[in-house]
């Protein structure tokens, strides 16, 4: 009933009686769905990706080295982790600048959704971001053992930038919380 209020405030005689700029650009909007159906293929690709190192696992077991195994393994979670970040992007970015979807009565519905918004998405995004970086990190320094050794995947200078890429990751994580944080009492006081 309220959101009916609020509806009545903002269209008084009904979203339809928009002018025709105002409404083609509030329908712009719709120009971001093929940009998350895309969103969509890419998660069919981890998915395949995902399965595809899963069987290599699996049919090399027997045969591989437990260092192999952790890194195929943090290779799994890496794949797990961008598709939690792409879920987080096409739903949360869907709900949030294309259109409601309301499940709110639906038992599957992602306890986050409830209260997204753009601020709650870029620090869930930034948080994705640097769990990511996380498992490429721990990947590295497992296989930092190699280092001057021909046939080494790193060098010292490479294993450094992704360290410092690493911190510049968590040190802007830190500045988009402390923005959000300052900014909602003046969001709060606004709305009163």
């Amino acid at each position: 009933m309220a959101r009916d209020d609020a509806a009545e405030a903002a269209f008084p005689s009904g979203p339809s009686t928009l002018r025709p700029l105002p409404r083609l650009i509030f329908a712009s909007r719709w120009l971001q769905l093929p940009l998350y159906l895309g969103l969509i293929v890419a998660q069919v690709v981890y998915v395949i990706l995902f399965l595809k190192e899963l069987y290599h696992l699996i049919g090399h077991s027997l045969s591989v080295t437990e260092q192999q195994v952790m890194l195929v393994v943090l290779g799994l979670i890496d794949v797990v982790m961008i598709s939690n970040l792409l879920i987080m992007v096409i739903v949360g970015g869907y709900e949030t600048f294309v259109s409601r979807m309301e499940l709110n009565k639906h038992p599957d519905q992602p306890e986050w959704l409830s209260h997204v918004n753009a601020s709650v998405l870029k620090i869930k995004l930034a948080m994705a971001i640097i769990g990511i970086s996380s498992i490429h990190l721990l990947r590295t320094f497992i296989e930092a053992g190699n280092l001057g050794r021909p046939n080494a995947a790193f060098t010292e200078s490479g294993i450094m930038w992704q360290v410092v890429i690493h911190a510049l990751f968590v040190l802007s994580a830190i500045g988009i919380a402390l923005v959000d944080r300052i900014s909602q009492p003046t969001m709060k006081a606004n709305h009163h």
